[in-house]
């Protein structure tokens, strides 16, 4: 089972045992097509299945899941629309997403950085439809969330006066209970920070319980963009 994050090197992978001991071992790469390769279930941190039109709160998944994390909400952005995601000039982004969006709004430069990413795992899955059933989508504070009993984490991952947060530190705490070494999770890769590491992680963890069959998805039942994509937020 794998669990993947974004990270300045590309994608960080974790991968780990489908059942017993965690056995986990960590990967970067640049390309994602390279991370589908001898797994069952792979959960990443990046929006799958994309709408038309965004509407208020994003495609659904969002708005779902928001209420669960306090005061991360705002670690949860609204995906904009397909035509918005595949611009890739910012000011022709931000145009296309006021005209696919109700209420028009643009987009973030923090967002818009994340959209090649987005590409990069839309092509690859509309390209080759056996991925779908393997690839699902996550989000870390929701992973965190059902990891801590289905309660929000209380702080968050990354304060810039402290080069190693309570937030990082609580996170951790939760992974090495759930059996992962601690030495691995303080030894990130080249390429990949701390919080880089744990997301992947605990995104793992995720792709465990999609093999078992007892990840929840938000919505029940996933819904579908017009290219047949599911839309869920898994945890």
């Amino acid at each position: 089972m794998r669990g993947i994050d974004g990270c300045p090197a590309g994608w960080i992978a974790v991968t780990i045992a489908a059942e017993g001991p965690l056995a986990p071992s960590v990967t970067i790469t640049r390309d994602f097509a390279d991370l589908t390769v001898g797994v069952e279930k792979i959960a990443v941190d990046m929006p799958i299945g994309l709408p038309d039109r965004a509407g208020p709160g994003g495609r659904g998944p969002e708005s779902l899941v928001r209420p669960l994390l306090g005061e991360r909400q705002s670690s949860v952005f609204s995906v904009p629309s397909r035509a918005a995601v595949e611009a890739e000039d910012y000011r022709e982004c931000c145009r296309l997403a006021l005209e696919t969006s109700d209420p028009p709004r643009k987009v973030s430069k923090q967002a818009f950085f994340l959209f090649p990413k987005i590409r990069e795992i839309d092509r690859l899955l509309r390209a080759d439809p056996a991925l779908v059933h393997r690839v699902h989508e996550v989000h870390p504070e929701v992973a965190f969330w059902r990891l801590n009993g289905e309660t929000a984490v209380p702080e968050p991952k990354k304060v810039k006066s402290r080069p190693y947060p309570p937030g990082l530190a609580f996170r951790r705490a939760l992974l090495v209970a759930a059996g992962f070494p601690e030495a691995l999770l303080l030894a990130p890769p080249r390429g990949a920070g701390p919080d880089d590491l744990l997301d992947a992680a605990v995104n793992a963890l995720v792709a465990r319980r999609l093999l078992a069959g007892t990840a929840r998805p938000f919505p029940d039942p996933p819904l579908r963009d017009a290219h047949g994509l599911p839309v869920a937020i898994w945890a």
